[in-house]
């Protein structure tokens, strides 16, 4: 087997499922001192309609039961939010179908790339505080090689976070899917193929946007998933969120992992070795932790997230090809991924948004800053439902605006 195929995994997080795709149409809209037409700058956002204007999500919401109940899903998890206000939180099912325990607000889940918008605002901290750059190599503090060719020694932290390292797409998940942990596989770093030089091409990682940790690690002499702890969770009260597989493991709250097979929902494994990559898949939270995450996402939390910081993570850096799940919604016009969210054209309208998916389980969250309003959803169980959630979601926000 070839080197290049070798490290494109078969099973790749669903948030990003064709491990083969790379975007080399453009360079980054960054290089090209380009925004999207669409893009709302900072003080130009229109003034949000009143809340009660357009909370109205019951049709939504028969929807979602409707499906949820007809497909068997065994545990959902759904939070509708405003910057300042949980508008709707509802649970459905149960934590295993092997136990009589109903998932609620407590019940903790797998967030799987959403994990990936954390590192964003880890990054941006890193940045803000002046402990890092966007922008200077990040060779230059990492005690390996990355890449086969010598233009990767260029690539930068702005570089890691939006998907435009310029490596082979999905490099290593197979190792990960294999049981490999990350520390591991970076003995092979110097191994994975050099397809363009850095910031021209879009290519989503897993095991290589992990390289946030080893900056966080090198640059301050602690784990990636302390600094989390440290400077995300506890500060938003995010109280009963965590890191890694062990805290997953020994939280009673914890829902299981299903899997369809053989006719119906059974419980599968966990994959402890995409928990060693912490910024891409290493989250765990309960659904009122991820409302408070979103609230914050929404300019809820200045002192922790201010919106200077918002905005570097949420403007688009390089745009991303057709033929993802959320890419072929028919109401996408074109999408973007900034630094730890993707950015959508909805019809005309800016959403951010990011999606998850690892063995068991699914998530979704989606931010509509315009009118100040967000959408988390999480599943306990691999189903193919959290592709549709978001859209439904949108299309039904779209209708309680034109309605009035």
């Amino acid at each position: 087997m070839s080197v290049i195929c070798s490290l494109i995994s078969t099973l790749a997080l669903a948030d990003d499922p064709a491990p083969s795709t790379y975007s080399t149409s453009s360079a980054s809209l960054l290089q090209q001192g380009t925004q999207p037409t669409f893009y709302q700058v900072p003080g130009q956002l229109p003034t949000p309609i009143t809340q009660g204007d357009i909370a109205d999500f019951s049709t939504y919401k028969r929807w979602l039961q409707q499906e949820v109940t007809e497909q068997g899903i065994p545990g959902v998890a759904l939070a509708i939010v405003s910057s300042s206000d949980i508008l709707d939180l509802q649970t459905y099912g149960l934590r295993s179908v092997q136990q009589d325990l109903a998932v609620d607000s407590d019940t903790v889940f797998r967030i799987a790339s959403v994990s990936k918008t954390f590192a964003g605002t880890v990054a941006s901290q890193l940045v803000s505080s002046n402990i890092s750059t966007w922008d200077e190599p990040i060779s230059t503090i990492l005690p390996y090689d990355i890449g086969t060719d010598a233009a990767t020694r260029q690539m930068t932290l702005r570089h890691v976070l939006s998907h435009t390292t310029g490596l082979m797409p999905h490099a290593f998940s197979n190792m990960l899917d294999a049981g490999v942990a990350y520390q591991k596989i970076q003995e092979k770093f110097h191994e994975i193929p050099t397809v363009c030089p850095p910031g021209s091409c879009y290519g989503y990682q897993n095991v290589v946007f992990s390289l946030v940790a080893d900056v966080v690690e090198v640059s301050l002499r602690t784990t990636y998933d302390d600094f989390v702890v440290e400077n995300i969770f506890l500060p938003l009260g995010m109280n009963q969120a965590s890191m890694g597989y062990e805290a997953f493991r020994d939280n009673p709250n914890a829902s299981s992992p299903h899997q369809f097979a053989r006719g119906g929902w059974r419980l599968s494994s966990v994959n402890e070795a995409y928990y060693t990559t912490g910024p891409a898949a290493g989250v765990n939270a309960t659904i009122l932790d991820m409302a408070r995450w979103a609230q914050a996402n929404l300019g809820g939390a200045p002192d922790v997230l201010p919106r200077a910081l918002l905005d570097i993570q949420h403007t688009p850096v390089v745009e991303t090809p057709r033929g993802n799940y959320f890419n072929r919604w028919p109401k996408v016009k074109n999408a973007w991924y900034g630094l730890g969210w993707r950015i959508l054209d909805y019809d005309g309208m800016r959403v951010i948004h990011h999606g998850g998916g690892v063995r068991g389980y699914r998530s979704e969250i989606v931010l509509v800053p315009a009118y100040d309003i967000a959408l988390v959803v999480m599943f306990n169980a691999e189903t193919r439902l959290a592709n549709d959630v978001v859209p439904h979601f949108l299309d039904n926000l779209q209708a309680n605006i034109n309605a009035l």
